[in-house]
């Protein structure tokens, strides 16, 4: 193993990680926050920029799959596990924030579209949520507990061929470039009404995700080895993002002008294009979060704990953005004699509301107990947890 020595009591505590979990928080916002934008705003010359712009936001959801992997291997890999009561915390952690958040947030949306059991029907709307797991963006929790359900797998086969590692990384590669053509060029014409939801809506199926969650794991057990490599290519990897960035502009054009796709066809995440583009940018977000811990020691201690803060809250400004989101639009869907230049002017003011409510809820739940279960920071006091911003373990 490439990794520094570790042992089950002492695990290093990765301080790249901490930026890494805050650039993809924040660009998930973002980019639901500019689809919020470009909704509300009329058919213009300006709707087109943002709409062709909006690929180039659209690696965080492979960061953060790319971190679940990550995180999970540095816990578990080296560890003597009892796969019960992995499955036992895992479960009960984020099935209960799961659960919960379905039950509040189609409450809140109920609540404000006034519709709040005026059907009868919220218990079949709540059912049909936890199952599919399509609501309030809580995807990322339904593929999360499919990956828990295969984590054992993936740590015995990495277990299991030792110096097989870069060959089942290049095939969990094949794997995903092959599964992304099939999605694109020929799902299309296939008839999916009769196959299985978790096939058919291929969005909520951990192997759409399988190479970032790979990748965690490759990135973990070689630590060093692919820290140095992307230390040495950090220039070519961050020219590489930039013009992929930019590609996704001409990709918006290809999929829209020449495949004549829908306007979710176009945009989606699901395209060969996109795999090389989110790498590149894990790659690069990742080069940040290295020179963060590189340099974190000579910046003021108020910095690094507040970037700690935001980094431990993080996934409940995840679970927590469906509220300022449905208040942002309620307020877009009023400003409908505005231009759309001046939609866009409002753009940066919208992500800050919508960013700092998230923060706002999450930085509440993570003080006050009991919510720290909301968020999976459950507190062991009944009192207001103190902070503690050194060598804190990196928990999911």
């Amino acid at each position: 193993m490439d990794t520094a020595k570790r042992t089950n009591k002492q695990r290093p505590y990765l301080y790249e990680v901490d930026l890494m979990r805050i650039i993809f928080i924040s660009g998930v916002l973002l980019n639901h926050v500019t689809t919020a934008f470009s909704n509300a705003m009329p058919a213009s010359i300006s709707k087109t920029v943002l709409q062709a712009t909006h690929l180039s936001l659209h690696f965080t959801r492979m960061g953060f799959m790319f971190m679940t992997g990550l995180v999970l291997f540095l816990n578990y890999y080296d560890k003597e596990n009892s796969w019960l009561a992995f499955w036992k915390k895992r479960y009960s952690s984020v099935g209960f924030s799961y659960i919960a958040w379905n039950i509040l947030l189609l409450l809140f949306t109920e609540g404000v579209a006034g519709t709040l059991f005026s059907k009868g029907n919220f218990f079949n709307e709540l059912v049909d949520a936890l199952i599919h797991g399509n609501h309030f963006y809580l995807y990322y929790v339904y593929v999360t507990s499919q990956l828990y359900l295969l984590f054992p797998l993936l740590v015995k086969l990495f277990k299991r061929f030792p110096k097989e590692h870069n060959i089942i990384l290049l095939i969990s590669f094949m794997l995903q470039l092959s599964l992304l053509f099939l999605i694109k060029y020929e799902l299309p014409v296939v008839d999916t009404s009769n196959w299985w939801f978790i096939f058919r809506s291929y969005g909520m199926n951990f192997f759409v995700y399988q190479i970032y969650f790979t990748m965690g794991a490759y990135t973990v057990i070689h630590y060093q080895q692919i820290t140095s490599r992307i230390k040495k290519y950090q220039k070519w990897i961050g020219s590489l993002a930039v013009l992929l960035a930019i590609g996704t502009v001409g990709l918006y054009y290809f999929n829209r002008d020449i495949l004549k796709l829908s306007a979710a066809k176009t945009m989606s995440i699901h395209q060969p294009y996109m795999l090389f583009y989110a790498i590149s940018m894990v790659a690069t977000v990742f080069l940040i979060g290295l020179h963060y811990a590189k340099v974190r020691n000579k910046m003021a201690e108020q910095v690094t704990a507040k970037i700690n803060l935001i980094a431990k809250v993080s996934f409940g400004l995840y679970l927590a953005q469906t509220i300022p989101l449905t208040i942002l639009k309620m307020i877009l869907s009023r400003l409908t004699f505005l231009p759309a230049w001046g939609f866009i002017l409002l753009v940066p003011i919208g992500y800050l509301f919508v960013w700092l409510i998230s923060f706002g809820i999450a930085y509440f739940c993570y003080k006050v107990p009991p919510f720290g279960r909301l968020i999976g920071r459950p507190q062991k006091r009944r009192y207001l947890v103190k902070e503690v911003f050194v060598h804190d373990k990196v928990n999911q």
